[in-house]
């Protein structure tokens, strides 16, 4: 029962720090004109108070990627569940936060039209990491 408690707080961790590596590729894309160019209005400014909640909300997918890891069995392959589970945030952001919470419609096609595009790719990072962290962090026990 501990070991499984350990991985959970391995995984949410894990999640932070891959929620930490999607702020950043979203900033640095915005920063160096990608999005732009690609006709995105998504151009984050990197802030305390746009971080934070994107740290916490890494660490509560990556209590979903717990989900995916917590049987002994199914301990392998930790970076292809990540981007698996990465699907997860994806489409909640894609079908609930942007045409429910946010002005920008259905998908987030009001702030450009590929912007279902780029929130997959930041969310890939997401899972890339948090499933290389929690190989990392978890060792191989």
């Amino acid at each position: 029962m501990q070991r499984t408690r350990a991985l959970l707080a391995v995984c949410f961790c894990a999640g932070m720090i891959g929620a930490l590596f999607n702020s950043l590729a979203a900033w640095l894309t915005g920063a160096w004109g990608i999005t732009g160019f690609a006709e995105v209005a998504m151009a984050p400014e990197l802030s305390q108070a746009w971080l934070y909640p994107r740290l916490v909300w890494g660490g509560i997918w990556g209590m979903a990627y717990f989900i995916s890891v917590q049987g002994p069995r199914s301990r392998s392959q930790w970076i292809r569940k990540g981007l698996w589970i990465s699907l997860l945030p994806t489409a909640c952001q894609l079908f609930l936060v942007f045409p429910y919470t946010t002005p920008h419609g259905p998908l987030g096609l009001g702030l450009g039209n590929l912007t279902p595009l780029f929130v997959l790719l930041f969310n890939l990072v997401w899972g890339f990491f948090t499933g290389m962290f929690t190989r990392i962090l978890w060792g191989r026990g």
